[in-house]
């Protein structure tokens, strides 16, 4: 590829993700918040259930059945992994916000928006995407660039600009003249009988888009491995509760790895940031995507080039990569009615907002956009990267699909950042 411009050259702009992308404390609980004891009450995390077994109207027989299988298998990438802090949004869910002591649960989509788009935030608290990805990553100061999560005002907007370059239309057209091929080449085995591991394409994949925007001539695949490694230490330092001996640094030995693959100097911490955030919401979200696809049997939908556009949006909904938010309120205000007062923790529960909870994915009768398109956040800094993640997922639904593929082995990452697969095998079923 030509050098990618903003990304690569001097002081980089930015990294691959927004609001709703980060995973940095993503799977955190709320400041102070005990969820031990809460699975027992609230039962196995329910608020994934299906409130209903009816197949819905005019759908082909077994469709609600099949749905119901989906949404167990993809369950498990939350009970297994977070089962107490998801059993503990669960038990809060009734209210559309609920307050915690110092913290506040929203659940609604409007009230979610709202904190997004009116509520003043501190984007470098402790415990927020920002402060996190701020100590994580090793940014020194409030005068170095920072890290986009915990930027505002110009400098904000400054970096966005250059995002939308390299992440535009333009720029999203030709980070697939590099996927495409390896994807046709990397499911090549499913062609003669073989299987292909969905997680491992994922790494791939992102570690490629990744090397290409930030020019790195490093290993893809160790690019990946290396920003994965990055989010789990974090997640795991910043688990309520004891400080965890050895935790910190564990991050900042993940974050040195990472930054010296990428070649960083000096305070920059943009590039790994871009490197944390694509590679960990790509892997987290893609591989969810095709075994949904394979449980449910989406495959026809898949294949369509009219609706497959739509799929794709259905199925980042549903499974809701960074499905929350943590922030902390920077002054008094009030949400869904709910008043928060400065220094407020909120916990934005994303995958509640969008609906993830209790609506399956329906390329012909879709979630409203304007719902839809919260997992990519809200306001000026909603993900720059969403349309890459569209194209990415779209992309590997039309290569999946011609081959049918069935999921024969799936197994739950806890170490992982986000909720996901380490494993998800598929064998092709019938080839068209």
């Amino acid at each position: 590829m030509t050098g990618r411009r903003s990304l690569s050259t001097g002081r980089r702009h930015g990294g691959g993700s927004g609001d709703a992308a980060c995973p940095v404390t993503a799977l955190t609980g709320p400041a102070g918040a005990r969820t031990e004891g809460v699975a027992s009450s609230a039962g196995a995390v329910p608020e994934l259930a299906r409130p209903d077994g009816a197949e819905p109207a005019g759908a082909a027989p077994g469709t609600a059945r099949l749905a119901r299988a989906a949404r167990r298998r993809d369950r498990r990438v939350y009970w297994r992994a977070h089962p107490f802090l998801f059993a503990l949004l669960a038990a809060t869910r009734g209210r559309p916000v609920r307050r915690i002591g110092r913290t506040v649960l929203v659940h609604d989509p409007d009230a979610y928006h709202e904190v997004l788009t009116r509520l003043p935030l501190d984007r470098t608290a402790p415990g927020t995407t920002g402060g996190a990805a701020r100590s994580a990553l090793g940014s020194k100061g409030p005068g170095d660039a920072g890290v986009l999560f915990d930027q505002e005002g110009g400098e904000h907007r400054a970096v966005r600009r250059g995002l939308a370059r390299d992440l535009g239309t333009a720029g999203v057209e030709e980070l697939r003249t590099l996927w495409r091929p390896l994807l046709a080449d990397r499911l090549e085995p499913l062609a003669t009988g073989g299987t292909v591991d969905v997680v491992a394409l994922a790494r791939e994949l992102s570690g490629t888009v990744v090397c290409a925007l930030l020019d790195s001539p490093a290993s893809p695949r160790a690019v990946a491995a290396a920003a994965a490694e990055v989010a789990a230490a974090s997640v795991r330092s910043e688990l309520p509760g004891p400080p965890r001996p050895g935790a910190r640094a564990a991050v900042a030995r993940a974050t040195v790895r990472l930054r010296q693959l990428l070649g960083d100097e000096g305070d920059d911490a943009l590039s790994a940031m871009v490197a944390v955030a694509a590679v960990n919401t790509t892997v987290a979200a893609l591989p969810r995507a095709a075994a949904w696809c394979a449980d449910a049997a989406l495959w026809e939908q898949a294949a369509d080039d009219t609706l497959r556009r739509s799929l794709v949006g259905e199925l980042l909904r549903v499974t809701a990569a960074s499905p929350l938010l943590p922030r902390v309120a920077a002054a008094d205000g009030a949400v869904g009615g709910c008043p928060v007062r400065a220094g407020d923790r909120l916990l934005l529960v994303a995958r509640h907002a969008v609906g993830a909870h209790r609506a399956d994915p329906d390329a012909l009768h879709p979630a409203p956009a304007g719902v839809a398109r919260l997992v990519f956040g809200a306001g000026p800094h909603t993900c720059p990267g969403a349309a890459l993640a569209r194209a990415l997922l779209e992309d590997l639904l039309a290569a999946l699909a011609p081959y049918r593929p069935a999921v024969v082995r799936a197994e739950v990452d806890r170490r992982a950042a986000l909720p996901g697969w380490r494993t998800l095998t598929v064998r092709a079923g019938v080839l068209r």
